[in-house]
């Protein structure tokens, strides 16, 4: 039974040390909010995957949190490099952490598998690419019915996922528009799902039919959290804050800045302040 919860309390009874967990979004929608109330209660050892790991994950490595890395592209969107995941890749710092790579495919694949309750995915993919060569979770299959050499890859089936969406309703389905990217996948191959929302609303009977509702029996908790994507955007609601993506670059490029960033903006923070922080970009949107 989905439950209503505030977001420390929805974080502390579904996140776990140790855990795999997939904190989801693709453009808009990335569940910020969520990502920073775990580095607040100090997760260990967690496998982070997610398709394209940007800021939130950057931070969660710099601050210590991650024993691997399951991913497709690993960068700062539209500038360039996710400097604490480098830092810790080439130098061990804070932390050595392990990596295993795949593709955009890949990994939608492998989300599409865990959702199915498969044991892998099997595609065609990773043809004139080195990835194979580095990643060994990434083999080959023959087709029985046309002898077509395919690629496999395991399913992911994340202990427990995280996302952001526009609305819950009072029975606790949460509605998703915009850019879907994987995040209903995500959420259908996890064992627990947390979903931050806007708002919630009392039902959806006046929206198209054919619009993207994660019912209630697929989520354990629903956290209201107003501006919990920021800086990323929430389609409908607030713009992206693309300033936020550029300053980014320098903090992150400092080991020191860092935590000094962290420490104000995440550690003393709460998820209460994430509607202030949007309420310029909602004014543009």
């Amino acid at each position: 039974m989905v439950k209503f919860l505030p977001l420390k309390e929805a974080v502390a009874e579904n996140l776990h040390d140790g855990d795999t967990v997939a904190f989801e979004g693709f453009t808009h929608l990335i569940p910020t909010a969520a990502a920073h109330e775990a580095i607040r209660q100090g997760f260990r050892d967690l496998t982070l995957i997610r398709m394209t790991p940007d800021l939130i994950y950057d931070q969660m490595i710099g601050m210590g949190m991650a024993r691997r890395i399951v991913f497709s592209y690993l960068g700062n969107p539209g500038v360039g490099l996710l400097r604490r995941a480098r830092d810790a890749i080439e130098n061990g710092f804070p932390q050595s952490i392990e990596v295993e790579e795949h593709s955009h495919a890949g990994m939608a694949n492998a989300y599409e598998a865990g959702a199915a309750g498969l044991p892998c995915a099997v595609f065609r993919g990773y043809r004139g690419a080195g990835l194979a060569a580095v990643n060994p979770n990434i083999k080959s299959i023959t087709c029985p019915f046309t002898g077509e050499v395919l690629a496999a890859v395991p399913a992911i089936r994340p202990d427990v996922t995280f996302i952001h969406a526009q609305k819950a309703d009072r029975k606790g389905n949460v509605l998703v528009e915009g850019i879907i990217g994987i995040q209903k996948e995500a959420v259908l191959a996890a064992k627990r799902a947390v979903v931050t929302v806007e708002e919630v609303v009392d039902n959806f009977d006046d929206l198209h039919p054919n619009l993207t509702v994660l019912p209630n029996w697929t989520i354990a908790a629903i956290s209201v959290v107003p501006g919990g994507s920021h800086p990323s955007y929430t389609h409908g609601y607030y713009e992206r804050d693309n300033a936020a993506y550029l300053e980014w670059d320098e903090i992150a490029a400092d080991r020191d800045r860092f935590q000094t960033w962290m420490q104000k903006n995440v550690i003393e923070s709460s998820a209460d302040d994430f509607a202030a922080r949007v309420e310029h970009l909602r004014k543009a949107a």
